[in-house]
């Protein structure tokens, strides 16, 4: 039998605008770079404050009544959270992840960009209760943050862990990505300038040619080092906040 690509359907809130070229609503697409990001942003309006708030969270999509689901399936998002948190009160949101793969330097500031991937999920969610679906989503979560990480803690968690730490689940209704690869997209008129094409250099970064500008070089170096720096940093410094609550 065929296989078929499932897609979100698309609705007046999800449908890519511009470059809707370079949107996807596959379901498999958007799904892996949920599961593939560091962060999910969560948004939401909040009754008593003038602005909608957003959280950054742990996501994972997944489904508990078909555990072997393949990221090409109707699945929900998993996010981890503490109890008290004001999102866990709330029902629709907007759920975002984000990749930047490449910085694309063009002849000219107004061509510059980044190729990147990026997915947003709008869904209805609701409070995981079940004790056994509570486990599941947990374990999600935490092989998605490093694979097979569940079974080398200490687990299960103990009631105190398992009544401070809540999980909603996400029923998806609607979803679209948008990627950017490639290289620039200079005007003719500039790539048509010799002179401009001789002392202006273009690309990715990370980009592999034989010899890239000292300025560059330079860049990613600081770059790699000041992350590698401030990632050593905020390890080596004590987590604020009481020791019994979860990390919100």
């Amino acid at each position: 039998m065929p296989s078929y690509e499932l897609e979100y359907p698309k609705q007046p809130f999800s449908t890519v605008n511009r470059y809707g070229i370079r949107a996807s609503y596959a379901l498999e697409t958007i799904h892996h770079i949920i599961n593939s990001a560091q962060l999910v942003h969560v948004s939401f309006a909040v009754p008593d404050s003038p602005f909608p708030m957003m959280l950054p969270m742990i996501g994972q999509m997944g489904s508990f009544s078909r555990p072997s689901a393949d990221t090409g399936a109707v699945l929900d998002l998993y996010l981890h959270g503490y109890v008290s948190s004001r999102i866990m009160n709330l029902s629709r949101d907007p759920n975002s992840s984000s990749h930047v793969d490449g910085l694309v330097l063009a002849l000219t500031p107004n061509s510059r960009s980044y190729n990147y991937r990026s997915a947003v999920l709008f869904g209805h969610a609701t409070v995981v209760t079940g004790v056994e679906e509570k486990l599941y989503a947990m374990e999600l979560i935490t092989n998605g943050v490093v694979p097979d990480r569940w079974r080398n803690t200490r687990v299960p968690p103990n009631n105190g862990e398992m009544q401070s730490t809540s999980v909603l689940r996400v029923n998806i209704s609607a979803g679209s990505a948008k990627i950017r690869s490639g290289m620039p997209n200079d005007d003719k008129v500039d790539t048509s300038n010799k002179e401009l094409l001789s002392r202006v250099w273009t690309g990715v970064i990370p980009v592999r040619v034989e010899k890239v500008p000292s300025y560059l070089s330079d860049y990613v170096k600081d770059y790699s080092e000041d992350s590698k720096m401030t990632a050593m940093e905020a390890a080596s410094k004590p987590t604020k906040g009481a020791k019994s609550k979860q990390d919100d």
